[in-house]
């Protein structure tokens, strides 16, 4: 008898294999059906990076305010900007360039004095010239498009400095008397901060406070280099 139910006992649980295996291979189906029904949720997104800022022109593009154009960029000699007015409702911008002499040639309105200018200044002049003849109201976006690589030239300064001589005013920056100061070095010992003098290449001459300029941070009373101009730091008798 007991050998008759152990064989049995063999009997029933080699039939159950197959079903089993049968039951496992049906689920697997099964789950597999359910994957690719069309109910599913889908996968998370993964996130992707943010766009590079648009090109200046496309800013340009975008912008119709003139208030919220550049004012601290000075634009120089060889530099290109992209030019338009709101009111052309026109789907591209202009590229014009700076020329040598530091004009920019704007259509309708002729050469306008660039150099020396911000993005804000220009466009307010453009403004002006335009609404002389050709338009009512003209809205004048201008944007910087490319700074030229070129010197915007030199300025020079002497007196009481540490090292004293010609500087090449930088293509990419407003360089203005405090800058040039520092590039040479600082002030000397005897300097006198309170009366530094400019002189510009039409005989224009400016007394510069540099003392409250980099020490008590009036930086709008700094003042802005053109080629050629010279600072000059003069001495205290008594250093004090």
């Amino acid at each position: 008898m007991k050998t008759q139910a152990y064989t049995f006992l063999v009997v029933t649980c080699l039939a159950a294999a197959p079903l089993q295996a049968q039951t496992s291979v049906q689920m697997a189906r099964t789950q597999q059906d359910n994957n690719q029904s069309p109910m599913m949720m889908p996968p998370p997104e993964v996130p992707r990076a943010a766009p590079a800022d648009l090109p200046t022109t496309s800013t340009v593009m975008r912008t119709s305010s003139m208030n919220v154009l550049d004012d601290k960029k000075r634009l120089g000699p060889n530099d290109y900007v992209s030019f338009r007015v709101v009111e052309d409702r026109d789907d591209q911008s202009q590229q014009l360039r700076v020329n040598d002499n530091g004009e920019l040639e704007v259509p309708y309105a002729g050469l306008i004095p660039a150099a020396g200018r911000t993005c804000k200044q220009l466009a307010y002049a453009v403004k002006a010239a335009l609404e002389k003849e050709y338009y009512y109201n003209a809205t004048v976006i201008i944007a910087v498009d490319r700074i030229s690589e070129k010197s915007r030239g030199k300025v020079y300064v002497i007196g009481s400095v540490r090292g004293p001589g010609p500087q090449e005013i930088p293509a990419d920056e407003t360089y203005t008397v405090s800058k040039a100061v520092i590039r040479a070095g600082g002030f000397g010992d005897f300097a006198n901060k309170r009366k530094v003098k400019l002189t510009r290449k039409n005989g224009e001459a400016l007394v510069v406070d540099l003392k409250r300029v980099i020490e008590e941070g009036r930086s709008d009373e700094d003042v802005v280099l053109q080629p050629d101009d010279q600072v000059y730091v003069p001495q205290r008798l008594i250093n004090m």
